[in-house]
């Protein structure tokens, strides 16, 4: 059995005329699944197969037991967590990244991934006016990017000590710090780090869920007053909760007088530094060690790539590069080995993608989608605004916006937290859109991104029709309370 020549063409054909009218017809489908737990891989053998399958069963097996058991990402319904976006040059890319085939570890295994992947950062760098101190490697998420700057930070301080790698330095004890809106890869980090999660010191925030400076400081003097050594800090530039911004600029300060690496989370909203409307998210950033963006977040390009931005590129090599004699080679110039930029051997040529996105659409292409998207949430804030029954939680600043359903009629024994929860479970079994949720300063709150690709004004104005079709069938006054009673009907509408 081969697939080779022409059955591999015709076969490749086919494939891709099922991307094409997946594409097409993604509306189609229910943007979460209804399956239940066990169902999809109850269709599965217990065993593999002894003898080779034709790709005619295989892909038929795809069709109709794998898709049916996906949520599509990239429906436009798809309004939960944050953007993870595609688009066709980059499914292009990727498509041909897969056909090389090739392992990017170092300039020798593939020179042109490794001087793609510089320039394509210098134009990074450049789209997003970052400082031309940054030097930007591509990794395969944010949560690599922050353990690299924290082990970075910690390498860092041990050697301008004078010591070897430790969880301590001179007895003492390293310390991070926070903001309690930070993403939880800051948690894993420190875990990873063999530093610890009580090393971490999760800081306080004010009524838009932003680190409070003077919170921090207070910290950092404890941490000061007990022997402990600041090492570390991540400053949040749009939280994926609530794209919360921390004061950089302020925490930048604090930052330089106790002297802690200060590294930059910008995963989620970061590609808005391209927006002239926001440069003031560049204030402070020319005093950060670290930076990340992940361009697979709310740019089009397919996961994973993600944008990695040091200062001192010399610290980020001496924390990985590790030289067996099987990897060593013979360049007689200076050349990037980008394996020893971060923890991973073994690397994709990620940059083929974020080079065919960035030649496709072009800054002007980039700026007009982040554009447009960002008016849909803000024209739905104001949608929400208008309504009696239904309240912002926190001021919307990019394509997230946080609200809840509080009817004017709500009785005192109605929790709001477990009716916006009913709300929003009832939303996603509609097969219409999929939402999730977050807390903010401890209440339930809904979440909905528009930030999909394919995301237009009439998806958004469908899905807030049914959202306030949806609460009201679910929160109805009782007969007794149309008499002026405070009772209240909680029902679960079926659409």
């Amino acid at each position: 059995m081969s697939l080779e020549g022409d059955e591999f063409r015709k076969t490749a054909h086919e494939t891709v005329d099922w991307i094409c009218d997946y594409l097409e017809g993604i509306e189609g489908y229910p943007v979460v699944p209804g399956t239940a737990p066990g169902e999809i891989r109850s269709q599965l053998p217990d065993a593999p197969p002894e003898k080779g399958e034709s790709m005619e069963q295989i892909l038929e097996d795809f069709r109709q037991i794998i898709v049916p058991g996906m949520t599509h990402w990239q429906h436009p319904g798809f309004m939960a967590y944050f953007p993870a976006n595609h688009s066709q040059p980059s499914l292009l890319a990727e498509m041909l990244t897969a056909a090389l085939g090739a392992q990017c570890m170092s300039w020798q295994t593939s020179p042109a991934a490794t001087e793609l992947e510089e320039q394509a950062m210098i134009w990074l760098r450049e789209l997003f006016h970052l400082p031309d101190s940054f030097t930007g490697v591509i990794e395969s998420g944010a949560s690599f990017a922050t353990l690299s700057s924290l082990l970075t930070a910690r390498e860092s301080r041990s050697h301008d000590a004078g010591r070897a790698w430790g969880l301590q330095s001179g007895g003492k004890r390293f310390t991070t710090y926070c903001s309690e809106e930070a993403h939880s890869s800051i948690d894993r980090a420190v875990r990873m780090s063999g530093l610890g999660e009580s090393c971490l010191r999760k800081i306080p925030t004010d009524a838009q869920c932003r680190l409070i400076p003077s919170e921090l400081e207070k910290a950092i003097c404890q941490d000061l007053e007990e022997g402990n050594i600041p090492l570390w800090i991540s400053v949040t530039l749009g939280s994926t909760g609530t794209t919360a911004t921390d004061p950089v600029s302020e925490i930048a300060k604090i930052s330089t007088t106790y002297g802690l690496w200060m590294h930059v989370d910008a995963a989620y909203v970061g590609p808005c530094l391209m927006l002239p409307e926001y440069a003031w998210m560049l204030e402070g950033l020319d005093a950060a060690d670290s930076l990340v963006i992940n361009p697979h977040k709310w740019m089009p390009v397919n996961f994973d790539c993600s944008a990695y931005f040091v200062r001192d590129v010399a610290a980020l090599i001496r924390t990985w590069e590790i030289l067996p004699e099987y990897l060593k080679s013979c360049e007689h110039t200076p050349v990037n080995n980008y394996r020893d930029w971060g923890p991973a051997l073994g690397r994709r040529f990620r940059a083929l993608k974020l080079w065919f996105v960035l030649r496709y659409f072009g800054r002007e292409g980039l700026s007009a989608l982040l554009r447009k998207q960002i008016s849909f949430a803000q024209n739905l804030a104001e949608s929400i605004r208008r309504e009696q029954d239904f309240e912002l939680m926190l001021t919307p600043q990019f394509n997230l916006l946080c609200f809840r359903y509080r009817p004017v009629s709500l009785s005192a024994d109605v929790d709001l937290d477990t009716l916006n929860q009913t709300l929003l479970d009832h939303l996603n079994r509609s097969g219409h859109v999929y939402l999730s949720h977050t807390r903010v300063k401890d209440s339930f709150a809904i979440r909905l991104v528009t930030g999909q690709t394919r995301l237009e004004e009439r998806h958004v104005q469908s899905v807030w029709n049914l959202i306030r079709e949806s609460a009201r069938k679910l929160h109805r006054p009782s007969r007794d309370q149309r008499n002026g009673s405070s009772a209240t009907e909680v029902r679960l509408p079926v659409l």
